[in-house]
């Protein structure tokens, strides 16, 4: 299991950047407020994603600071635990990247040196993820897209879905499941990151089986975390705990034998 002082100190730095830029016209407890909603929308799912909840300032800042940090930490942890980290992938695709989070914990976690391409429908979370992508100094870039036409890959490249297949009908979560299947087959990494929680993916378990039976592994993570203080203080006043960040993972090494 990973240990808190496997974060890198990149991180408090693009945290640090991250506060400084959205706490310039909100003040905390406003934060906090919107994370409150930002998270029962989520938990509660309503019917809805997170990124059509994010029609405020403030949901929008509580996206950034909380969620996307999180996001980072437990992408980069699961990409060391995997090992997926060596050798680095020559490019990631990150689906539904929301503010980038993800693609960059790999590309982190890798030693920087993977390019990182972001695709997401959301234009406020485009805009964020390129400035994710600028703060810690990766070669990345974003773009409005649909998640669910993965491009084709070379080999020796990567992709990972993080957080996003739940918030997909079965008619499209499917499909672009099989199309990451396929890309695995042709030597392309295929990481999938989601909440450990099986009412947010009940599909999780025929998910797993069809990866695992394509050569890829299925695992629950939990990493203990000392989180930045002003993340500490948001997860304590919208009621959450995340002493503990527990995640589950499905992974194709995209080789084969």
């Amino acid at each position: 299991m990973a240990s808190p002082t496997d974060t890198p100190a990149i991180f408090a730095e693009w945290v640090a950047a991250l506060e400084a830029r959205h706490l310039t016209d909100l003040r905390v407890q406003e934060v906090t407020r919107a994370l409150r909603a930002l998270s029962s929308a989520y938990v509660e799912r309503r019917g809805e994603t997170v990124h059509r909840t994010l029609d405020s300032a403030g949901k929008r800042a509580a996206f950034a600071l909380f969620y996307a940090p999180l996001h980072f930490l437990a992408t980069y942890l699961v990409v060391r635990a995997l090992g997926a980290d060596t050798p680095a992938p020559r490019a990631i695709l990150d689906i539904g990247c929301g503010t980038g989070a993800a693609g960059a914990a790999w590309a982190v976690a890798a030693g920087g040196t993977p390019s990182v391409t972001g695709i997401d429908r959301h234009p406020w979370t485009v805009d964020e993820a390129k400035r994710t992508y600028r703060d810690l100094g990766l070669n990345g870039r974003a773009r409005q897209g649909d998640v669910a036409r993965l491009p084709r890959m070379p080999p020796g490249t990567a992709v990972v879905a993080a957080y996003v297949l739940n918030e997909l009908p079965a008619a499209v979560r499917e499909p672009l499941e099989g199309r990451l299947i396929d890309a695995a087959g042709r030597g392309v990494r295929v990481l999938i990151i989601e909440p450990i929680s099986r009412s947010v993916s009940p599909w999780w378990g025929s998910t797993a089986s069809r990866m695992v039976a394509a050569g890829g592994r299925a695992d629950e993570w939990r990493f203990p975390v000392d989180l930045p203080p002003l993340i500490q203080l948001l997860d304590k006043a919208a009621g959450l705990d995340h002493r503990e960040l527990t995640v589950r993972s499905l992974y194709c090494s995209g080789l084969s034998g």
